[in-house]
């Protein structure tokens, strides 16, 4: 949301930050361990949230990439995902 990234995801089981201006890749969010399906980043550009056929949903530092929560409880392939306006939700 910073207009300067640019946020990936992958078969691999990864996301990826990238330089918007350049193409460089900044950041690997590694963790999940089936195909990433779907990412969302916050209003403020702080957090990555990240789907999974893994059924779980992740919650990142985007500026350190640290893994912040995993949740858990899907029982089934999480296919999508948005964050409210206010940073608060996850949906």
């Amino acid at each position: 949301q910073d207009g300067k990234t640019i946020v990936s995801v992958s078969d691999n089981e990864t996301v990826r930050v990238w330089n918007r201006s350049t193409g460089a890749l900044l950041k690997i969010l590694e963790g999940h361990t089936d195909p990433v399906i779907a990412v969302a980043v916050s209003q403020d550009g702080k957090t990555i949230v990240s789907v999974s056929d893994n059924e779980t949903v992740r919650v990142w530092n985007r500026s350190t990439g640290a893994l912040l929560k995993i949740l858990e409880g899907h029982t089934d392939p999480v296919i999508a995902v948005a964050v409210s306006q206010d940073g608060k939700t996850i949906v």
